[in-house]
């Protein structure tokens, strides 16, 4: 940047340049992403550079630049090329820096100083001398004769802005999407999907991976609606209705952001709370058994990892059969082993009641092997008399489930 300020320094002497924006201190915000902890205006350059001058003392290495889009200076702790890496480390300063306000700024563009090379003895401008066009776009024509003359000639053709921006920035239907789930809390991002459901039918189109790149499908009903349910497990789900064809980047409901060259649908997912009922529809368990399959884990660590963000947590685990048949049980032997059907396991047989029961008890030992406190979790069974589905549906399946209840927090 260092090297930016310079030739801006020494362009700048060679010609008296008729821009409207002030000639402000320090330097011009290049392309990046930029972690921010505070913004002043023009004119507030004292308590900006005292602002810098505290913030170093204390052992940062703050700078400052400036927006010439925008029109503001920004302090900023550090700069980044790659998006996903400012955001990570804008996350780490918020909760490691004690700047619980920092945010990253995104510059498309920035300034473009001149570029001069030595031709017999003499300087000659290889470059043109320019303002990127953040704001609008800005053409400034010099000849080659012109080099030490006052004439600059600034043009800006609005018009021919916007029309090139309408064709950079497509359609929300014709773009790629990244679904960005968070907590709003502390502003992390977290894992989770995004269901896609049709808007007229309350189908469900397909489900996607939060903060992986996609694009929306053609829901092809008579609305053109599609809902977006964005979930993760210990927070309650956030839904967002929208017609694609309707979303461009000048009609974009809050929730929606233009970044580079995607939209950003975001997600704020708030914590459960008293009251509140969880469905581990991710635990399966071996077929007559209260046996838990290895796909489970997932699902498991993400309860796990509820229970241990709130110590006060209380919780009931209701469980759920598809029928109320009696029939064989199986459950796990003295070897512990909760995924797998050990050589040890205990055969027996009892209602749908008590297979529901001992399926909700084996994932509360799981969770008290991972040193949760026992009298944290309960556990209510109800066999096949809470069913969602018709038992000899094609949804049968999910008849079978352990739901997560908040009794405390």
């Amino acid at each position: 940047m260092r090297g930016y300020a310079c030739a801006l320094a020494i362009v700048l002497g060679l010609f008296s340049v008729s821009f409207t924006d002030p000639n402000p201190k320090g330097e011009y915000l290049q392309k990046g992403y930029y972690i921010v902890v505070a913004a002043y205006r023009m004119g507030q350059e004292k308590y900006m550079e005292a602002y810098v001058s505290k913030l170093n003392n204390a052992g940062l290495h703050t700078k400052f630049g400036y927006d010439l889009g925008r029109k503001f200076y920004y302090i900023y702790l550090d700069y980044y090329t790659d998006f996903d890496e400012s955001i990570e480390q804008m996350l780490k300063t918020r909760k490691d820096g004690g700047f619980t306000d920092a945010w990253v700024r995104i510059m498309k563009e920035g300034y473009t100083p001149p570029v001069t090379e030595q031709i017999q003895g003499s300087t000659e401008l290889k470059q043109e001398f320019v303002q990127a066009p953040i704001v609008d776009e800005v053409r400034i024509d010099v000849g080659k004769d012109e080099v030490f003359s006052n004439k600059v000639e600034v043009k800006v053709d609005v018009a021919k802005r916007d029309e090139a921006s309408s064709k950079e920035v497509p359609l929300l239907k014709d773009a790629e999407v990244l679904f960005y789930i968070y907590n709003p809390t502390n502003s992390e991002p977290i894992d989770g999907e995004v269901e896609i459901v049709d808007g007229d039918v309350a189908r469900l189109i397909k489900t996607v991976k939060a903060h992986e790149g996609t694009t929306l499908p053609d829901p092809k009903n008579k609305s053109g609606k599609l809902s977006l349910i964005g979930t993760s497990f210990g927070f309650r789900k956030v839904q967002h209705d929208l017609v694609v064809t309707d979303i461009t980047k000048e009609s974009m409901p809050e929730y929606i952001e233009w970044r580079d060259n995607h939209y950003v649908i975001k997600f704020d997912l708030s914590r459960l709370h008293k009251g509140d009922i969880e469905t581990l529809y991710n635990v399966y368990f071996f077929n007559d058994a209260a046996v838990m399959l290895p796909e489970s884990k997932y699902e498991l660590l993400r309860l796990l990892e509820f229970m241990n963000s709130n110590e006060r947590y209380k919780i009931v685990l209701h469980g759920h059969t598809n029928g109320n048949a009696r029939g064989k049980i199986v459950t796990m032997g003295p070897s512990k082993n909760f995924f797998e059907l050990s050589v040890d396991v205990e055969e027996g047989s009892g209602s749908a009641k008590d297979l529901s029961y001992q399926r909700a008890l084996i994932i509360k030992e799981w969770l008290v092997a991972q040193q949760i406190a026992e009298d944290r979790i309960d556990i209510k069974a109800w066999g096949g008399s809470r069913m969602i589905h018709d038992k000899n549906s094609n949804n049968a399946r999910r008849n079978v489930r352990v739901e997560v209840e908040v009794v405390e927090d």
